[in-house]
């Protein structure tokens, strides 16, 4: 018989081994009886038993593993763990520059063809229906010994998708990731579409253990009692930035249809209008200047600048405004005098882009002006309603009853801001308020790129629920931002969901491309059970089949023959096969980490 047939073994065959144990045993039972009843010698009977008793106990060890393997495959139960428990496993496996992900082993072709060989036998007539009809299949995670999952610190820069379905322990997830991140003192932002109350507290315990309680920063527009106040326009290096982030909400199937390119236009020309009078853009103030219109913008921002190019400018502008008086047509005699002064004298000498874009948006007609910002309106109608007038457009300067801040300060001051955008009581409001935030952070990160500015300590950005907040500027920050010293880790559902939120199957392609990192709980779609299978290598899965024949003889003269033939054979089979994906018990996953490892693991439950 070949090396290999040797060593094939189905590790799920009934316990043939405590019959042996028990022959055994019975063998040197039989030994010492024989030596008592028969006039043997005492010696020799003592050398048998004890020969016998050895390879029972061998044979026992054996069943026992066997047992034990079993018995691990009926496990259901969970692990509870308390936020300093988990401070512990991070500080730990920091100073080794590692993160603990619960327990588990590395999932390699051994274990996967034992999970093949149960499959193939059937698992219910093997394990029992016990198993079979538990809450998903807890049997994976006794294919391998369990130890603690320790990943490499430099694989995260590539940044991490994590898939699941609902209730299955995606939040559970990022309690162990961010209150690790607190324990190392990086910097920490959590947008949580959903508003989970016990990330937001875990995350606050977090920082309170360490002894940092100011460290939290609490977003939330439904208690804006306790929230605080973060301007999502603070941070930007050039001023067609506000605009664009601004733009990227307006609803459009392409993105570059002409109302959104309208709607920019007239951002653009505001923003460099409150810019050119000193002022910081906020959406308050784009709110009041494109719903009242721009002549009162206008008539601030020459101003501004002639004061700043022209000498004795109200004495040269004064017979402008005498003349626009006398035109009937004339609704502000100073704007229109100012105008006309500005493109009869000025422009020659001083000429100013803002100026004449801002002048362009004033003239524009406005039965058609009204009609192209329509849509735009509506998104900042919702982002300065109250109380998010107060919590989204705060004046920096000055006394304040909550804390104000922007994600530029959040970062420099290691803090760990929680997001919530209260999704639920208001889907809408909530993915525009968590689309300008990402925009924010896009513009923190290429602040920091651009300038060579270095950090110092790696930023951890959490996204829950991605879906509803994805964007256009964060394919930007997963695609750029490591460079600036950028982490981030996003959670969906199903792949389909970036495709809807974007509009563009290959965006959403770029979403899941620009993540080194997949770490995935039970799935239930089948396309995106079927995205990560294909993503990983193929193995080899040994299978043996036995054969017996023989042949009667029809005379007494033929002779009788038998035969007995075992064949082993080795297929082509998935690593992980999609639809065990779908059989994944709560709070178990599988991670195919960047270099191609794949481990298999449980999280605990954090209390």
């Amino acid at each position: 018989m070949s090396a290999e047939l040797l060593d094939f073994d189905n590790p799920w065959r009934p316990i043939y081994e405590w019959r042996q144990a028990l022959g055994w045993g019975c063998a040197a039972g039989g030994c010492i009886g024989a030596a008592a009843a028969l006039p043997l010698p005492t010696t020799f009977a003592s050398i048998s038993a004890i020969s016998c008793a050895l390879v029972a106990l061998s044979r026992a060890y054996v069943a026992w593993n066997r047992q034990d393997s079993k018995s691990k495959a009926t496990n259901t139960e969970k692990r509870f763990i308390t936020v300093k428990e988990v401070i512990e496993h991070g500080q730990r496996a920091g100073k080794n520059g590692q993160l603990w992900l619960g327990t588990g082993f590395q999932w390699t072709d051994i274990e996967a063809g034992k999970m093949h060989a149960l499959m193939g036998g059937g698992v219910a007539q093997q394990l029992g229906r016990k198993v079979s009809q538990a809450d998903g299949a807890y049997w994976l995670h006794a294919l391998g010994k369990e130890t603690d999952n320790l990943i490499d610190m430099s694989l995260l820069d590539g940044h991490t998708l994590i898939t699941g379905a609902t209730r299955v322990g995606k939040t559970r997830l990022f309690d162990l990731l961010i209150t690790q991140a607190i324990a190392r003192g990086e910097p920490v932002v959590i947008i949580d579409p959903k508003g989970d109350h016990g990330l937001a507290e875990n995350a606050r315990q977090s920082c309170e253990l360490m002894g940092k309680g100011n460290r939290f920063v609490y977003f939330h527009p439904a208690h804006p009692d306790k929230s605080a106040s973060i301007d999502p326009l603070r941070n930007w290096n050039r001023k067609t930035e506000l605009a664009s982030r601004v733009a990227a909400l307006i609803p459009s199937e392409t993105g570059a249809d002409p109302f959104t390119a309208f709607g920019w236009k007239v951002l653009n020309d505001i923003v460099a209008g409150l810019l050119a009078t000193g002022k910081n853009p906020n959406l308050v103030e784009l709110r009041r200047y494109i719903e009242g219109g721009p002549e009162d913008l206008l008539v601030k921002a020459l101003r501004a600048h002639f004061r700043q190019n022209v000498q004795d400018w109200e004495v040269k502008s004064a017979p402008f405004i005498k003349r626009a008086s006398k035109n009937p047509k004339c609704t502000n005699d100073v704007l229109d005098g100012y105008i006309s002064y500005y493109k009869e004298v000025v422009i020659h000498e001083h000429p100013n882009v803002d100026l004449a874009g801002l002048i362009s948006t004033h003239e524009h007609n406005r039965d058609h002006f009204q009609k192209m910002i329509a849509s735009l309106i509506p998104i900042l109608s919702m982002l300065t309603s109250d109380p998010l007038k107060d919590l989204l457009s705060p004046e920096f300067e000055g006394d304040h009853n909550r804390v104000v801040t922007d994600m530029a300060r959040v970062i420099r001051d290691d803090a760990v801001a929680y997001l919530g955008l209260d999704s639920l009581a208001d889907s809408t409001v909530g993915s525009a308020i968590g689309s300008v935030f990402l925009a924010d952070l896009t513009a923190v990160a290429g602040n920091l790129y651009n300038y060579g500015i270095k950090t110092k300590k790696t930023v951890n950005i959490f996204v829950d629920e991605a879906a509803e907040v994805v964007n256009n500027p964060t394919i930007q920050l997963l695609n750029k931002a490591g460079g600036a010293g950028f982490r981030m880790f996003i959670a969906t559902q199903t792949f389909a969901d970036f495709a809807a939120r974007l509009g563009d199957e290959n965006k959403a392609r770029q979403v899941l491309a620009n993540t080194n990192n997949k770490i995935t709980l039970r799935v239930l779609d089948s396309e995106t059970q079927q995205y990560i299978s294909d993503g990983i290598p193929k193995i080899k899965a040994r299978s043996m089949s036995v054969r017996y024949g023989h042949n009667v003889a029809n005379t007494v003269r033929e002779e009788y023959t038998a035969s007995y033939q075992e064949q082993s054979t080795e297929e082509e089979a998935d690593l992980i096969p999609p639809g065990v994906l779908s059989e994944l018990p709560p709070l178990h996953f599988f991670a195919r980490l960047s270099g191609g490892r794949t481990i298999k693991g449980r999280l605990p439950i954090m209390q």
